[in-house]
């Protein structure tokens, strides 16, 4: 890549923090439009999973193919490609005559959407040659998710309080064009110096694993257990095939050395764990506000104010902490008041009382803005250079899997409890053991960030760096395994 002008490398940033935007944007106001699409499409709880799964579960099938086939054909044109996709999945969302086509065009909106963050991020790495330049463009780019869930609940309530829900998925198509039009004017075409072969085995085992266990666990209330034994059973297989698999391929889509690293390992179960408690958080207050308190789709955004303000102010802070005393302290902050939000619902009822309800969504806000931080810093703690790109491509895939799965247990969880009744009557006893799940969320970010941050995993991380290095000189350029 060309060395470039102050000025341009700025507007590039500027760009790449446009996709961003729209494909964080895109979740926090699907989360308050639910109850209107639920109306109006005639959807059930499983339906409404279906419409945020649909999405994260593509996106994190096909995050880490995206990455490697942007390094090998050129960033720019895979991630004017996501552009394109993104939009007209966009188009069609807001189309969608029933709910099945609206779950089909959220998978059409995921497939643009995995060929942005990624690529954009490889973009920006690129960009800024620099460190230190280089980690200022990424904490702008962090503070870019803040403001998305900062305003994403008040503009997607403004947008289907005035118009409709379907008015959410248009604010992606101006922004999506202006982004395209800028990219191709002043963004220059990148590759990767030696780019990883494509490992189409394991993407489709990937694939089977993550779309059979979401499947087994949306439709497990509704069809019964006997019903997702098949795909239980599928997603056993697909992953007993990627533990034996993977390990025998020279440039495998996850290579399974890197679990040898505590810092990493805890860094992907801390993104599950975070981002399955955002999951369920935003899912549960959401129906809760408008389905049992009776809000409009503006005032349940406005609501959750207290939640996102919090998550855009402690972001940043919480990347000055990482920057100077490590992720460790982040970690236990965020563990500690997302596993106290949790509680005050679980055990407390906060729903019922205006003053603890708020507390809990400023506690939760708090944990969330501390935690996203430290997760990609710990994932690619001590990792090689020419390993680090690939350790961050699994971290993201692990925040949107872990969202996934919040979604999917936490919605099961609450279909079972209110059956055939209605929300109102029985929705907050029925959401107990979904809060409850929560709680474990954020225990394990809790303990995982403490144990996984000291001098004993630093020394697992070394140790790993060394062998990956030492491995990587000793392998021949031949194919693959």
């Amino acid at each position: 890549m060309p060395e470039l002008s102050q000025r341009r490398r700025l507007l590039v940033l500027a760009i790449c923090c446009m996709s961003l935007l729209i494909v964080s944007l895109d979740n926090t106001v699907l989360n308050v439009a639910l109850p209107s699409m639920q109306r109006e499409l005639h959807a059930s709880t499983a339906g409404l999973q279906w419409t945020i799964d649909a999405y994260t579960l593509v996106l994190a099938s096909l995050l880490m193919l995206a990455g490697s086939t942007a390094d090998r054909i050129g960033r720019k044109r895979v991630f004017m490609a996501g552009l394109v996709v993104f939009g007209i999945g966009s188009l069609l969302c807001s189309l969608a005559p029933n709910l099945d086509s609206l779950i089909a065009f959220r998978m059409v909106q995921a497939v643009g959407g995995s060929m942005l963050n990624p690529v954009a991020m490889s973009i920006i790495t690129n960009t800024f040659t620099d460190a230190r330049e280089r980690a200022r463009a990424i904490g702008v780019w962090g503070a870019v998710v803040g403001i998305s869930m900062a305003a994403g609940p008040l503009v997607g309530g403004l947008l289907v309080e005035s118009v409709g829900w379907r008015s959410i998925f248009w604010i992606n198509l101006p922004v999506g064009l202006a982004a395209l039009l800028l990219t191709l004017r002043y963004v220059p075409e990148s590759r990767a110096e030696r780019a990883r072969r494509p490992d189409p085995v394991g993407q489709v085992l990937v694939i089977a694993l993550f779309g059979s266990l979401t499947y087994a666990i949306i439709e497990l209330p509704n069809s019964g257990a006997a019903s997702i034994l098949p795909y239980a059973a599928v997603a056993l297989a697909a992953l007993v095939g990627l533990l034996w698999y993977e390990p025998r391929r020279d440039e495998p889509l996850i290579d399974l050395r890197f679990f040898r690293s505590a810092p990493f390992s805890g860094a992907t179960v801390i993104a599950i764990s975070a981002f399955a408690a955002l999951g369920g958080f935003l899912f549960l207050s959401t129906l809760y506000l408008q389905n049992v308190r009776g809000l409009s789709a503006l005032h349940a955004g406005l609501w959750m104010l207290p939640m996102a303000v919090p998550t855009f102010l402690c972001a940043p802070l919480s990347g000055r902490l990482v920057g100077t005393r490590g992720p460790r302290l982040s970690l236990v902050i965020a563990g500690v008041a997302m596993t106290t939000s949790a509680v005050l619902f679980a055990a407390f009822d906060a729903e019922t009382s205006d003053g603890t309800l708020m507390l809990g969504y400023v506690l939760f806000g708090v944990g969330f803005g501390f935690v996203n931080a430290p997760i990609t810093n710990t994932a690619v703690s001590g990792m090689p250079r020419a390993q680090a790109g690939v350790a961050a491509a699994v971290a993201s895939t692990s925040r949107q899997l872990g969202q996934t799965l919040g979604v999917a247990v936490v919605g099961s969880v609450l279909a079972s409890g209110i059956g055939a009744s209605s929300y109102k009557e029985v929705f907050v006893s029925a959401s107990v053991p979904g809060w409850w799940i929560l709680v474990g969320c954020g225990v394990a970010v809790l303990v995982l960030g403490a144990l996984t941050s000291g001098r004993w995993a630093r020394r697992t991380a070394e140790r790993t760096a060394d062998k990956l290095e030492s491995d990587e000189v000793r392998q021949p350029t031949g194919v693959s395994a």
